[in-house]
């Protein structure tokens, strides 16, 4: 065990390469080796996508009568690890590179071939310069005024600039930021300042009473009185309605009494043991009571009295 990670092994003096018999190979033997995939590829087979770093138990040989500037050309075999569809590709020393050979396609293809594509041309065009020298000169006339233009438009590009430098470009940034609690409450507060100010309020309003003050000189020698008074003018609307009351019902009489109204009698009280007899002695408007009721009061009767004294029945029970 301690001898498998020695370098250099011990050779006796009289060792003898030459004496050592050599086992007869194949020219195109066959290695098993482990690698990865070396780029994208598709199983032509049944589709599977096999990914570049993927890794394979690979079969490689040497490509015969293939070489490049002397190097050595190899191929190797790999399965679909779905179908088990075999798949080859052999190394490309010139591009660096790997080249497909059967059992799958590669992916981005087509990219590699546009590459290779325009290698070749810049290539022949390179080539034509050098023989043809009207071609050269169509070329160098071509690309002076490919840069005649790129001139002609960076001066535009340059002028535009000066123009627009008198542009604040900050105040424009400015409006598209949001504003801050500070701005958004002095905005506000402006507005409902201008709001208020656009307002015409009205002075005449249906319930309000108009009123007055009147100052009067008062002599030193008269008693003392109010210095001022206040009227209460009635509104135009209150008049109006009085008026058409007035017009449908009519005044009404403010008299104290109900007496002419009414037909009253003279009641007389008669204290008895179980009855009160009450007569009807005259029928003049007024009305008169108890006699101590009478001298007590000297006053006129109210209405009131004079309809609780009425009676439905003329006769005297």
């Amino acid at each position: 065990m301690s001898e498998r990670k020695v370098l250099n092994k011990y050779y006796p003096p009289d060792f003898d390469p030459s004496k050592i018999p050599r086992m007869k190979l194949a020219k195109n033997r066959q290695y098993t080796v482990r690698l990865m995939a070396p780029f994208n590829m598709r199983c032509c087979t049944c589709g599977e996508y096999i990914y570049k770093g993927k890794k394979f138990n690979a079969r490689k040989e040497d490509v015969e009568n293939e070489d490049y500037l002397g190097i050595r050309i190899y191929r190797f075999y790999i399965k679909c690890t779905r179908c088990l569809q075999e798949i080859s590709f052999k190394t490309d020393p010139k591009n660096t590179d790997y080249e497909i050979e059967a059992g799958a396609t590669r992916n981005f293809m087509a990219l590699k071939l546009a590459e290779e594509q325009a290698k070749r041309e810049e290539e022949e065009q390179k080539e034509e310069e050098a023989n043809n020298p009207m071609k050269l000169l169509e070329y160098r006339t071509e690309q002076s005024r490919q840069e005649i233009e790129l001139l002609e438009s960076l001066e535009e590009l340059k002028e535009l600039n000066r123009r627009q430098r008198a542009v604040d470009y900050e105040s424009m940034l400015k409006q598209y930021q949001p504003e801050t609690t500070e701005e958004r409450k002095v905005r506000e507060q402006k507005e409902d300042d201008e709001f208020i100010k656009s307002i015409k309020f009205n002075n005449t309003s249906s319930n309000k009473i108009v009123a007055e003050e009147i100052i009067e000189d008062v002599d030193e020698d008269e008693p003392p009185a109010k210095s001022s008074k206040i009227e209460l003018k009635p509104k135009k609307t209150e008049l109006n309605k009085e008026a058409s009351w007035n017009r449908s019902i009519g005044v009404l009489s403010k008299q104290p009494s109900l007496a002419n109204l009414v037909r009253t009698k003279k009641t007389e009280s008669v204290n008895d043991s179980k009855s009160t007899v009450v007569s009807d002695t005259s029928t003049e408007p007024e009305v008169t009571g108890n006699k101590g009721d009478a001298s007590s009061s000297g006053s006129a009767p109210t209405g009131l009295a004079l309809l609780a004294n009425y009676s439905d029945s003329d006769s005297d029970s």
